[in-house]
Parts: C-alpha cells; sequence; structure tokens
C-alpha cells in the first residue's frame, strides 16, 4: 500500500488529555477550546466522558460542556463511556458517538478499570446493544498496544484479539493506543499489522503517545498499512496515571506539520490549531496557579 492523501485526525485533547491533567477545568473553558477547535477544522472531536466525578474530576460536567457546544454538522462529539448507565447519560446529552475502552494487558485493565479483560468485554455488551439500538456509533480503544507498565512488551496477537472482539461488539472503529508511549517503528508497525489481520485496517486509529519522543515516527510507520485515522491531542495534553513519567498524546500541532510535511492533507488550519493550544496552556497555569493564589 502507499501512504494515504488525506488523514482525519480525531482530536482527543479535551477528554483523554484533559482528564491525566492535575487540574479541572471549569465548563466554560472546556466548552470554549472544543469551539476553537471545530474552528480549526477538526470535527471528529472526544470532548469528555461519563464516568463518576469521584475517580476522574477533571470530566465532571460533560453534560453541561455539550449544552454550550455549536451543531458539529461535519462530525460528530464523541464522549468515552464506561457502562450502561454512562451511555444512558451520554445518550441524553445528545451526544454524536460513544466510546469504550478495554486494554491489552490483563495487569493494567485490572489496576485501570478494577477487572479482566473479559469482564471488561462483557461489561461493554449492553452499550452496544443500547447504541446499536439507538442508531449512536460506537468507537473502541485497546490501551497498552506497545507496552504495559506492569506487564512490560505486549504481544502484537494479544493486541488484535481485543481489537477483533470490539468489533465483533459493534465498535465501528478501533482505536490503539500506545498508552505509556513504549513503542518503536517496528514495534508500531508489527502490531498494525497483527491486527489489521483480524480488522480491516480501515476501520483502525493510531493513538500514540510521545514518552521517548518517537510518536510521529511511530505513526509514519504505520501509514502505508491502509490505517488513515489518527488520534491526537492538541498541546499534548495529558499523560498516563498509571505510568510515571509518561508524557500526554502526541500534539495535534506536530501531527499536523509532520503531515503537512509529507504530503498528506488534514483539512486542519495552523494557525488556528496554534491559538487554540496556546489558549488551553494558558487555562491551565492560571488553574494549577490558583490554589497558591486564594
Amino acid at each position: 500500500m502507499t501512504r494515504p492523501s488525506q488523514v482525519r485526525i480525531v482530536e482527543v485533547g479535551p477528554r483523554d488529555g484533559l482528564q491525566n491533567e492535575p487540574v479541572t477545568l471549569p465548563v466554560a473553558v472546556r466548552a470554549s477550546l472544543i469551539e476553537r477547535l471545530l474552528a480549526a477544522g477538526l470535527t471528529s472531536i472526544e470532548v469528555g466522558s461519563f464516568v463518576s466525578p469521584r475517580w476522574v474530576p477533571q470530566m465532571a460536567d460533560t453534560a453541561a460542556v455539550m449544552a454550550r457546544l455549536p451543531p458539529n454538522p461535519g462530525g460528530c462529539y464523541t464522549v468515552l463511556v464506561p457502562n450502561l448507565q454512562g451511555f444512558e447519560a451520554a445518550r441524553a446529552a445528545g451526544a454524536g458517538e460513544v466510546a469504550v475502552f478495554a486494554a491489552a494487558s490483563e495487569a493494567f485493565s485490572r489496576a485501570n478499570i478494577n477487572c479482566s479483560i473479559d469482564e471488561s468485554l462483557a461489561r461493554f455488551a449492553p452499550v452496544a446493544a443500547a447504541a446499536r439500538a439507538a442508531g449512536i456509533p460506537l468507537r473502541g480503544y485497546v490501551s497498552c498496544v506497545l507496552g504495559c507498565p506492569y506487564e512490560g512488551a505486549v504481544a502484537p496477537g494479544a493486541v488484535a484479539e481485543v481489537a477483533r472482539r470490539l468489533v465483533a461488539l459493534g465498535c465501528r472503529e478501533v482505536s490503539l493506543g500506545d498508552t505509556i508511549g513504549a513503542g518503536t517503528p517496528e514495534r508500531a508497525r508489527a502490531c498494525v499489522e497483527a491486527v489489521a489481520l483480524v480488522v480491516p485496517p480501515e476501520r483502525l486509529a493510531l493513538h500514540f503517545h510521545d514518552t521517548q519522543g518517537l510518536a510521529l515516527a511511530n505513526i509514519r510507520a504505520c501509514l502505508d498499512l491502509g490505517v488513515s485515522v489518527v488520534d491526537a491531542a492538541v498541546a499534548g495534553l495529558g499523560g498516563c496515571p498509571y505510568a510515571a513519567g509518561a508524557t500526554g498524546n502526541v500534539a495535534t500541532e506536530a501531527v499536523v506539520a509532520d503531515f503537512a510535511r509529507l504530503g498528506i492533507a488534514t483539512g486542519i488550519d495552523p494557525a488556528r490549531l496554534t491559538e487554540a493550544g496556546r489558549f488551553v496552556t494558558r487555562a491551565l497555569a492560571r488553574a494549577r496557579a490558583a490554589p497558591a493564589s486564594g
């Protein structure tokens, strides 16, 4: 295969990025960030999650954030849901897509969501059924596809099996996450090649963290395998609470610039994207400074 001429970027900063920041941004600021991302040309935006605010306070009031957002006729607003209760809240809030999350590592699954991989997938079955009945698309995430903070290396076959089961549940797209940024181009490519044997590559997305500064190289290594969707976070937001020192997702700004050098279209305005990154960076700095001044 050859590199795609166009790639769809899924902006995950407002959820996956912000949920791993040490402070919680106000509803108005989170909504304003999403509006700026939309204005920059991003149409697939993960805007929040319906998980318990006790566990993830950064994602509290996602419904209030969504109530402030303008229509997104060219794409969708996605939210993460952990169970059927979360799905019902997402549907009531008008989510255009819901996402569920599993891991390729048993140890990480137990540390992250306190259950085995099998138990997590069983938990998502009623969510998938409800989404199908409501006509709401379902996205799946697989964590730790290139390494686990507890188990070390993860076999590509294990990743492929979880991805296959997510598609069997009803996921239209599966995002392969290098949660701790442990991957190399060779390992990233081997993983995607293995998964593509059981899930069509056009239904896969790359979700790489930049802990070792290799996220862009890992993405490039997979671009000729039929994958044309990449997750990224504005300003490189986030990290992983289960992996000490893990940096955030690859920055959307860096992905857009790299794709421009490769002649790959994204439909994103770099100047407006940069402004969105500056906006959220300033907002986080103010939020971090607030306790000291109060």
